[in-house]
């Protein structure tokens, strides 16, 4: 089995940097097209399991990343194709698990590009609002590093602040509380 080790950054956007962002990309990156997702998060204490919908490209997987946002750069994920017709039947079948009842569901709408060998989804979400997210995937751990400082150079050069593990812990408990209060 392939080993696939997602590197990733992200940053909150003010709508207007993020317009500014998506003009800036159109011109001078490569366009991966519009990329919409609708998301059912299940959110347990050291990883994190979701069934994502591909709207935009009309397909689904059953997506686990074997760790949390807030505890490094690197998420190894395991990503299982399932047709889309079973999205549904996916959701109904991991909440009878009962294996959290942390569960949240989003629609993600996003849009990507490969910009200097970085890529870049331009995100907005109810729960994040305006964000990008900058990532490369590594297939071995030796390799994150070298992944991080060009992740970091390419956010410097867009002028995008990217979030420290201590600030996406924060936010991610206020948006899980607020969440789940409001269910």
């Amino acid at each position: 089995m392939d080993k696939k080790i997602e590197i990733e950054f992200r940053g909150l956007l003010a709508k207007s940097k993020h317009d500014y962002l998506k003009k800036f990309l159109d011109s001078h990156a490569k366009d991966l097209g519009q990329d919409d997702k609708d998301v059912y998060f299940f959110i347990l204490p050291d990883k994190l399991v979701k069934v994502v919908n591909n709207v935009s490209k009309k397909d689904a997987a059953l997506v686990m990343k074997l760790s949390k946002i807030g505890k490094g750069a690197d998420f190894e994920e395991i990503e299982i194709p399932i047709p889309l017709k079973s999205v549904n039947d996916a959701v109904k079948f991991l909440t009878s698990l009962n294996i959290t009842d942390n569960i949240m569901h989003s629609y993600q709408k996003r849009h990507n590009y490969i910009y200097k060998g970085v890529e870049i989804a331009l995100k907005y979400s109810d729960i994040w609002k305006y964000h990008i997210e900058l990532e490369i995937v590594v297939d071995d751990k030796s390799k994150k590093q070298k992944a991080e400082n060009k992740i970091k150079k390419i956010a410097d050069e867009l002028g995008v602040k990217l979030m420290t593990d201590q600030e996406l812990v924060e936010f991610t408990k206020k948006v899980e509380e607020s969440y789940n209060y409001e269910k």
